[in-house]
């Protein structure tokens, strides 16, 4: 194996990666991006594997959720602060039923690219490079609009200092405070049977809440009580962004990618021979890779041995994301191998990417039922195979958009899409969704234990 550096990985083929028209423009944008204060730090990093760890072992269970691709145009407080919210909602369900924490980690503060399934889009005549999210180019369909722009690169960067900053205020501010619990439902959600529900399960908190504060122990003295951590996580896919991010940690001595706590590698640039796998096997962050249908057992385990050769607890999460129709066929021999092997590996569930359809006007969406289809089958895989299943792993919002059909929660149809469909790329589970998702995840812990 060569001799590993943050630039290393760009004497290896690369995958998804816009093209510019000034290459040297781009150099100076990265090598000023370099100057900037990083926006994590290592410690960090490694408490969120010390957590990972946790979850590996069946102790803890992972969340990890947010935005297809972050925007530009939709970036508010309240976005990120309804984000936070549900996420809250979710972690504090799951925690309840069963019994263990939840670590959370948002897609968000540096989601903004996305690989796509062709370099260009084509409309009648008219063939434009593919929008490849706003760090790299814009989503109108025009010439102009679709060539990708260097200075993008630094935009990126402030918004998620920016929104790293907002989720920090909220997760020790007070915003998290388990007193607290029945101000984190969200206007659209009170009054349906799903935030009465939820309503039901906080004034049961609040009770457990009032019993332990009479026996002394309160938000003002047990920090856990008041104060959460919420992690980041993005897909690196504009490898010079995450080497300009990525920085030598004075007390280890070793290299964090300090865009984000966690990054992870998409099912399309997960190839042995490429730049995604040299970056990843030098930096020391916890990271994922998505496992898709495609993916071998034996391919499957160089990775895991190139991306944890020391076999840490931790360090990699394998995010399954095969398909409701898939799943029982593909992740059984994949999962068997892995165990054979005693790979020390969290596996988390993506059952949103294996389900995107199209309608018959050409919308994408995801069904809720195909959704959580492949949750549960996750779990019962796990169950019969007696290992963990660790994880779940979503693309959501906190808003009340239109963009998957289904669900007791919500009456979304095909003829509703348009209705409130704001995704820049792929649909997203609304508010009300993700915490009925919650709620049907928490059945499934339930089964495990019988």
């Amino acid at each position: 194996m060569s001799t590993w550096s943050p630039s290393s990985w760009r004497d290896f083929p690369i995958k998804q990666q816009p093209v510019y028209k000034d290459p040297e423009a781009v150099k100076k944008v990265e090598e000023e991006l370099a100057k900037f204060p990083p926006l994590i730090f290592a410690e960090e990093a490694r408490s969120l594997q010390d957590k990972l760890a946790d979850v590996s072992r069946g102790e803890a269970f992972l969340l990890q959720g947010g935005d297809c691709a972050e925007s530009f145009n939709a970036f508010n407080a309240d976005t990120i602060k309804n984000l936070f919210k549900v996420l809250m909602q979710m972690a504090v369900v799951m925690t309840y039923s069963s019994g263990k924490p939840v670590v959370k980690v948002g897609r968000i503060a540096g989601q903004f690219a996305k690989p796509r399934s062709s370099d260009f889009e084509a409309k009648g005549d008219v063939k434009l490079p593919s929008y490849r999210g706003d760090i790299v180019n814009d989503a109108d369909f025009e010439a102009q609009a679709r060539e990708p722009k260097p200075e993008k690169l630094i935009k990126a960067y402030y918004q998620s200092a920016a929104t790293l900053n907002l989720l920090r205020a909220f997760a020790r501010g007070g915003m998290a405070d388990l007193t607290k619990v029945h101000t984190w439902n969200l206007d659209f959600v009170k009054g349906k049977a799903l935030g009465k529900r939820y309503e039901e399960l906080a004034e049961k908190i609040t009770q457990a809440m009032d019993f332990i504060a009479a026996c002394g122990i309160t938000p003002e003295n047990t920090p856990q009580l008041h104060e959460t951590v919420l992690y980041t996580s993005h897909e690196a896919l504009l490898l010079g962004y995450e080497e300009a991010m990525t920085r030598i940690d004075s007390l280890t001595g070793d290299w964090y990618d300090c865009s984000a706590h966690m990054l992870w590698i998409g099912d399309r640039t997960r190839n042995l021979d490429g730049a995604h796998i040299e970056f990843f096997r030098g930096i020391k962050n916890p990271v994922g890779v998505k496992v898709g249908p495609s993916m071998q057992a034996d391919e499957l385990i160089e990775l895991i041995d190139r991306l944890n050769p020391k076999n840490s607890p931790g360090r990699l999460t394998l995010i399954v994301r095969m398909g409701a129709d898939k799943v029982e066929e593909l992740f059984p021999p994949l999962l068997r191998r892995i165990t054979a092997e005693g790979k020390n590996v969290v596996w988390s569930c993506d059952p949103m990417h294996g389900n995107t359809i199209k309608t018959d006007t050409g919308i994408k969406t995801r069904e809720f039922h195909n959704i959580l289809a492949e949750v549960k089958k996750f779990f019962q895989i796990h169950k019969a195979e007696g290992t963990i299943a660790g994880g779940l792993h979503l693309e959501m919002t906190g808003e009340d958009v239109t963009e998957c059909t289904g669900s007791q929660s919500c009456n979304i149809t095909v003829d509703t899409l348009a209705d409130r469909y704001h995704t820049q790329c792929d649909p997203r589970l609304n508010a009300n969704q993700s915490l009925e998702m919650a709620f049907m995840v928490s059945e499934f812990f339930k089964d495990l234990h019988k």
